[in-house]
């Protein structure tokens, strides 16, 4: 076990890492201030040390891409990031407009502006729920670059409107009617044979194609919401595998990307009970294709504190109590053994042998109520098999939502150490 103060304690990790060409950054919630601080300060060394090309994360596309704009400087990407992040309104908003996610951004974009356009660092969303949003970024662009195709969006907007952005409502129409596949992957092929001859930015044609894509799959989630097994998780991670595949082959051969996203998405999915459910993750794909000595995968975890959090889907953020992990919890194991923060590399025989059973591990969503911990929230784990290292916070606190005014009125401290 290595302890965890500064960044030069993560030095074992980044030797551990080696020449791995994806870094899978986990989370136990989509609300802990230092499961952003600390994946921050390990994407900063990967990138300045080790020249990573990307971060890509749990997020919607089209508002993504507004961050990667601002954060390579593009023309009309706008001068403030509050004021991108600002514009994020699906819920969870907190996700991705936070002042943690903030500085990231200020940084990389100060990092980029001595870079040429072929080597600035981007940040992407893998995620497939901007179906409208996507829709709309194609015609907006679309319009001026190419009226023929923008009129296939179109068409595939009109067909979707009845549902009025309404996930559930197209996903009941379309178990007795056609629904709007054909008109998307109309929409997607015409996208894809002309996208290299997109004008705008050098990513345009890659972001209009990528729309396209998410208009395609999107619509397959929508459509298997209402089944009764765990397609729509499959479709939803084997798109962000294949966007994620996408984004390394865009960036060329010598590509390295960073991905940030739920210990559920990047912890390999069959060293836990979600393999007896049929179900896959992006952790598993990857190490799937691209094999396990390229693909590093590091979960996070701790043992108590506060989360952003809400009490139902669509409900008001509100900080939440985390109450101590479960007796017999890896969270709860590792506070007996110590309450210092620290990690492990389970590539480590000694610390291989220590975890040889499963054991539960906390899992916490955007929706989340404490008081149902003994219910649930823990998935049985084979450590050293999920995951490459794992981080452990001893006590957490909850991220600082950017739709919410910090403290006095001032950004607040983002990180935890003093760099």
């Amino acid at each position: 076990m290595y302890a965890l103060n500064s960044t030069s304690d993560l030095t074992p990790l980044l030797q551990d890492i080696g020449n791995a060409s994806v870094v899978m950054l986990g989370e136990a919630s989509h609300g802990t201030h230092e499961y952003y601080t600390w994946r921050t300060a390990i994407s900063k060394r990967l990138i300045q040390e080790q020249g990573f090309s990307f971060i890509a994360v749990e997020g919607d596309w089209p508002d993504c891409y507004k961050i990667n704009r601002f954060v390579k400087g593009y023309s009309d990407a706008g001068d403030s990031i509050q004021e991108v992040l600002k514009a994020f309104d699906r819920w969870p908003t907190w996700m991705w407009a936070n002042w943690e996610v903030a500085a990231l951004a200020e940084w990389l974009r100060d990092y980029n502006k001595t870079l040429p356009a072929g080597r600035k660092v981007g940040f992407y969303g893998l995620d497939v729920y901007s179906l409208w949003d996507s829709m709309r970024e194609m015609v907006t662009y679309l319009e001026r670059e190419d009226p023929k195709t923008a009129q296939l969006a179109k068409n595939a907007i009109l067909c979707f409107q009845p549902y009025e952005e309404a996930e559930h409502q197209y996903a009941r129409f379309s178990l007795t009617q056609h629904g709007c596949r054909d008109e998307v992957i109309r929409l997607l092929k015409e996208v894809r044979s002309k996208a290299q001859y997109l004008d705008g930015d050098r990513e345009a044609g890659f972001n209009t194609e990528q729309n396209a894509l998410i208009a395609v799959n999107a619509e397959k989630y929508y459509r298997s919401m209402l089944g009764f097994n765990n397609e729509s998780w499959n479709i939803r991670d084997t798109h962000m595998m294949e966007t994620l595949q996408r984004l390394m082959q865009f960036h060329g051969s010598k590509a390295k990307g960073i991905v940030w996203e739920h210990n559920t998405h990047i912890g390999d999915a069959r060293a836990t009970t979600m393999k007896r459910s049929g179900m896959v993750n992006i952790g598993q794909l990857a190490r799937e294709a691209w094999g396990s000595e390229n693909v590093y995968l590091i979960g996070f975890g701790s043992y108590k504190g506060s989360v952003i959090a809400g009490d139902s889907w669509g409900a008001s953020m509100e900080r939440l109590r985390v109450p101590q992990a479960r007796a017999e919890s890896v969270e709860a194991r590792l506070h007996a053994e110590s309450s210092e923060n620290r990690y492990l590399l389970f590539r480590d025989a000694a610390t291989r042998q220590l975890f040889q059973k499963p054991i539960p591990h906390r899992a916490i969503g955007v929706v989340y109520n404490p008081e149902h911990e003994r219910f649930g929230n823990y998935v049985q784990s084979m450590m050293p098999e999920r995951y490459d290292a794992f981080v452990y916070i001893d006590e957490t606190k909850a991220l600082h939502p950017l739709h919410l005014h910090p403290d006095g009125h001032k950004t607040p401290e983002t990180y935890p150490f003093g760099v």
